[in-house]
């Protein structure tokens, strides 16, 4: 599974990016108690590669879900991340 969400970069599509993004890691396997996790991920990416809140710019978040695992990748006027976090198999 591959999903692809892009949202502006600036700080006030920050929460809206997170929100989604923490709904597409619950319906792909994380407990809704991971929640708080996955947000502190999404905000770690969004700051490392859109640190100034560049509001010309987008964020790209791809969620790849690999076995028990969700990889997320972020990326922004070229720079990128990764984090990871276990699904619930992988516990």
């Amino acid at each position: 599974m591959v999903l692809r969400l892009s949202v502006p970069a600036g700080e006030g599509f920050r929460p809206v990016a997170v929100d989604l993004a923490v709904k597409v890691a619950v319906y792909v396997g994380c407990p809704p108690s991971d929640a708080p996790k996955v947000a502190a991920l999404l905000e770690s990416l969004a700051w490392t590669v859109a640190p100034n809140g560049n509001a010309s710019a987008d964020i790209t978040f791809e969620f790849h879900q690999i076995g028990d695992e969700l990889r997320i990748d972020a990326q922004c006027a070229g720079r990128s991340s990764e984090a990871r976090h276990p699904l619930p198999a992988a516990r």
